[in-house]
């Protein structure tokens, strides 16, 4: 079945068919094809079709029909809707029935008695109609707003390929948050640090995402590392980007990177860390108690740390080409951790 854009753009090519037509014959031949196709009553389509109708009428110059709710309305409403915590139009109907005069008194609405009266008036759907633009720009500002825009270009933007896999001490870490199904109230995470060169993984169990516990989970790994850390290199996650974490890097002298946002592959290698050494062995089920928080890190002190970096080889990616439409790979010999980290050259005999 046609719309009415699609039905007027046929009546008007019909038209200069039907109106060169003499023969009245032909012309009801026209209407009656036209009737069946567009459905329209038949004297309709006669004052449709003839040489000035409704059909040259331009959808812009058309009249609108004045608005009740106009702009004037519109910041009293979106003051209402924030004073009372973002509802939905069901919700906010009720509050600007009962609430509106009250606000009004006490100086926390200003608005004139005649925008008063409309909000009163005003239907639910009316009210999610009106706010619809407010709400997309509200969403938008939340997914893309920056967060602390001086401290997140005081730490610099690092992809993969600019991170130095040759020496030691380039730290790449992230958390993984034990939550299972459910991610309110405060849980375990655990914290993962990889060095790039050498693949030697530490890991510690914190409560929470906090910019004190994440510090805390940070140091402790690294009073454990076999060598001197030289840069950390972390996600766009406010439990890392944070002045707390940034002054200890400064204060240490320890270098301070971060990834894209939404870029995972800027920090691929604890990624797969978080795989191989966390949910393939703890999996998905949620810890948030001290008793669970310290078994986790009794694992990782001690026979995961052991087993992972002395005796779990890995391979390192030395060389990679494209031929055609295919990418070679070339891998060196497995090593574990503690070998690579013993034929380095910057680690003395000592």
């Amino acid at each position: 079945m046609m719309n009415m854009q699609s039905r007027n753009q046929y009546l008007v090519e019909l038209r200069i068919e039907y109106l060169k037509t003499k023969s009245r014959k032909k012309q009801g031949e026209l209407l009656d094809e036209a009737e069946k196709r567009t459905m329209l009553n038949r004297k309709y389509l006669m004052d449709k079709l003839r040489p000035k109708s409704n059909l040259d009428k331009i959808a812009s110059e058309r009249k609108k029909r004045k608005q009740y709710y106009d702009n004037s309305v519109k910041p009293a409403l979106i003051e209402m809707w924030r004073i009372f915590d973002c509802p939905c139009g069901s919700r906010l109907k009720t509050s600007l029935e009962d609430e509106t005069d009250r606000l009004r008194s006490l100086d926390e609405l200003q608005c004139s008695d005649v925008v008063a009266a409309k909000l009163k008036q005003m239907g639910s759907a009316t009210i999610d109609r009106k706010l619809k633009h407010t709400k997309q720009i509200e969403l938008a500002r939340k997914k893309y707003g920056k967060k602390h825009p001086l401290l997140y270009q005081s730490i610099l933007v690092k992809v993969f390929a600019e991170q130095n896999r040759n020496i030691l001490g380039n730290i790449q870490i992230d958390l993984v948050e034990h939550c299972g199904a459910s991610a309110s109230g405060q849980f375990v995470n655990t914290l993962t640090a990889t060095d790039i060169s050498s693949g030697w993984t530490e890991q510690s169990a914190v409560m929470g995402k906090s910019q004190e516990n994440t510090y805390f989970g940070i140091n402790n790994v690294r009073q454990r590392r076999p060598f001197l850390w030289k840069e950390m290199h972390s996600d766009g996650g406010i439990e890392f980007i944070n002045d707390h974490l940034y002054r200890y890097s400064v204060r240490i002298g320890l270098g301070f990177s971060r990834s894209r946002p939404y870029k995972k592959n800027d920090n691929c290698l604890v990624e797969q860390k978080n795989n191989t050494h966390v949910r393939k062995l703890v999996g998905y089920l949620r810890y948030d108690t001290q008793e669970e928080q310290n078994i986790l890190n009794d694992l990782y002190n001690n026979e995961l740390r052991l087993y992972k970096n002395f005796f779990s080889p890995v391979i390192k990616l030395v060389l990679k080409e494209r031929a055609g439409g295919k990418i070679r790979r070339v891998y060196d010999k497995p090593k574990t951790p503690y070998q690579r980290i013993m034929e380095s050259s910057e680690i003395s005999e000592s």
